[in-house]
C-alpha cells in the first residue's frame, strides 16, 4: 500500500485519512510503519492533527512512540492523553525508559505519573532509579523470559510461548536455581533442536557471562560488543538474577557516550545541538575558551621573550604560525586515536607502552617528511640555507612533541580516573603553541649568529 510512497506522501496520506475519520484505513498504513518512522511523522504533523493522531494509536503503539521521541516531545504526548490511557501507557513503556524520562522530572510531577501507574510497575521503576545513573541496574528491563534448571525443555517451550509477548527478547533464556541464583543460559536454537523430555539442565552453558547491577554502562556496552551479544544479564552481589541489558539500549549509550566525548573534544562542556540557542551555546563554550585565552597568553609572553632574535631575523615571524598549527593538529589527531582507544581496549603497562613507542614512531617518521619538505621551501623561498635548517628542525621536534603530548595527557589523566575527552583539542593545540614556540625560538637563538 505505501511500498513507493515518500514519508511526505505517506503524511499527507495519513492526514486525510484523519480528516475523514477512516480510521480503519488508517491503521492499516501504521501496520506497515516501524516504531520510528510513526514517531518522526508525528513530529512533522501539524498541531491541529496531533491530539486525533494519538487517538487512533493503540496504547503498545502510543509506547513505541513515546519512546521514539524526546523527553520534552514524551512529557507533551502523555498530557495530551486521557487519565486512564496514560497509566495503561506508562505501563507499558519499556522500565529504563520510563525511569529515563522520569529521573529529569520534579519530584512532584514525577509522583504524579507513578501514581498513575498499576502498582508493581511503578515499583519495579522506582527501583530502577534506586541504581545509580549511567549503570547497568539504571538500564535494564525485567521483561525477559527466565526458567529454572528442573524444568524440561517443554516446559521451558510452553513458558516462552506464554511470554513472548512481554519478553524484550526471547533469543536467550536465562536459567535460575531455587534461589533465583544465575546458573546457565540457554538459547532459542537449543530448545528447537532438543527433545521435548530433556532436561533444562543437562542442555544449558553453564560459563553465563554476566554483569554487576553497578557495572558503568560503557563497561556494559564493551562487553556486549566483545561477545556479540544481543542482550546481556544483569546480577547483584549475591548473583541473583535482576535483569538484562539488551543491544538496543547499549547503541543509544554508544552514541550518547560519543557524543558526550565529542563535546569534550571541542570544549563545549555540554550539548549543544542544531537547536541550542545562540545565547545558551555561548555560555557552554566560553568557560573554556576564556581559561584557552589566558593559558594563549603564555605563548605571548615566550614570543616577547624572544624579540631580539625576532628583530634580527624577521623571516621567522612568516613559519610561526605554520610550526604552532602543526603540532596542535598532530597532537589532537594522538588525542583522538588515544579518547577512542581507551572505550575499546583494556589498558596495562604493556598496551601503554606500545602505544606510547608507535606514537613515537609515528612523531619522527611526520616530523622528518614534514621537516625535509619546509626545510626545502625555506631555503627556496628566503634563499637562506640556516633558516631552512631552523625551521625543518624545529617543526620535526615539534612533532615527536605534540604527538607524545597527545598520547600522554589523556593516559595520566585516564590513570587517575578523570576522563580522558577533557584533554580537549583545544587545550591540546594550546600547551603545543607553547611546547612548539619555545623550541621554535631556542634552536632559533642558538644558530642566531649564522644568520648574519
Amino acid at each position: 500500500m505505501i511500498q513507493n510512497m515518500t514519508e511526505d506522501q505517506i503524511t499527507l496520506q495519513m492526514i486525510k485519512m484523519l480528516k475523514d475519520s477512516r480510521k480503519q484505513e488508517f491503521e492499516k498504513i501504521l501496520d506497515e510503519l516501524q516504531p520510528y518512522d510513526i514517531a518522526h511523522i508525528y513530529e512533522n504533523l501539524p498541531e491541529k492533527h496531533k491530539t486525533r493522531f494519538l487517538l487512533y494509536l493503540n496504547i503498545d503503539r502510543l509506547a513505541d512512540l513515546i519512546q521514539e521521541l524526546n523527553k520534552e516531545e514524551q512529557i507533551e504526548v502523555l498530557n495530551k492523553l486521557g487519565l486512564e490511557r496514560k497509566g495503561k501507557v506508562l505501563d507499558e513503556m519499556d522500565n529504563d525508559d520510563l525511569a529515563s524520562l522520569l529521573e529529569d522530572l520534579s519530584p512532584k510531577k514525577m509522583d504524579a505519573l507513578l501514581a498513575e501507574m498499576k502498582k508493581e510497575e511503578s515499583k519495579i521503576v522506582q527501583d530502577l532509579m534506586n541504581y545509580p545513573p549511567e549503570t547497568a541496574g539504571r538500564l535494564m528491563t525485567n521483561r525477559f523470559v527466565w526458567i529454572r534448571n528442573d524444568y524440561s525443555v517443554h516446559e521451558a517451550v510452553v513458558k516462552l510461548k506464554s511470554f513472548a509477548d512481554f519478553a524484550e527478547t526471547i533469543n536467550y533464556l536465562y536459567v535460575i536455581d531455587q534461589d533465583k541464583k544465575l546458573v546457565g543460559v540457554v538459547s532459542y536454537r537449543d530448545l528447537l533442536i532438543s527433545e521435548p523430555n530433556e532436561m533444562i539442565k543437562n542442555i544449558m552453558y553453564e560459563r553465563v557471562i554476566s554483569v554487576l547491577v553497578t557495572m558503568d554502562q560503557e563497561e556494559v556496552a564493551t562487553m556486549i560488543q566483545r561477545y556479540d551479544f544481543l542482550a546481556i544479564p544483569v546480577v547483584n552481589e549475591e548473583s541473583t538474577l535482576v535483569g538484562i541489558v539488551t543491544v538496543d539500549d547499549m547503541i543509544d549509550v554508544v552514541l550518547k557516550e560519543a557524543n558526550e566525548d565529542i563535546e569534550k573534544l571541542s570544549a563545549s562542556g555540554k550539548s549543544i545541538d542544531f537547536d541550542t540557542k545562540a545565547l545558551v551555546a555561548a555560555s557552554r563554550r566560553l568557560p573554556w575558551l576564556i581559561l584557552l585565552l589566558f593559558i594563549g597568553l603564555v605563548s605571548g609572553r615566550i614570543i616577547s621573550g624572544y624579540e631580539e632574535t625576532l628583530k634580527k631575523v624577521v623571516a621567522l615571524a612568516f613559519f610561526m604560525p605554520m610550526i604552532a598549527g602543526m603540532t596542535g593538529n598532530t597532537g589532537t589527531q594522538s588525542l583522538a586515536v588515544v579518547v577512542r582507544g581507551l572505550v575499546a581496549k583494556d589498558i596495562d603497562k604493556k598496551v601503554v607502552t606500545k602505544l606510547i613507542m608507535r606514537e613515537l614512531i609515528v612523531g619522527l617518521i611526520i616530523g622528518v617528511t614534514c621537516g625535509i619538505l619546509i626545510s626545502i621551501i625555506a631555503y627556496v623561498w628566503q634563499g637562506n640555507a640556516i633558516l631552512g635548517i631552523v625551521v625543518g628542525s624545529s617543526l620535526l621536534l615539534t612533532l615527536i612533541i605534540g604527538t607524545l603530548a597527545g598520547t600522554i595527557i589523556p593516559l595520566i589523566l585516564y590513570k587517575l580516573n578523570i576522563d580522558p575527552a577533557v584533554a580537549s583539542g583545544p587545550l591540546i593545540t594550546t600547551l603545543n603553541d607553547i611546547f612548539s614556540l619555545i623550541t621554535y625560538f631556542g634552536i632559533a637563538t642558538t644558530f642566531i649568529n649564522h644568520f648574519m
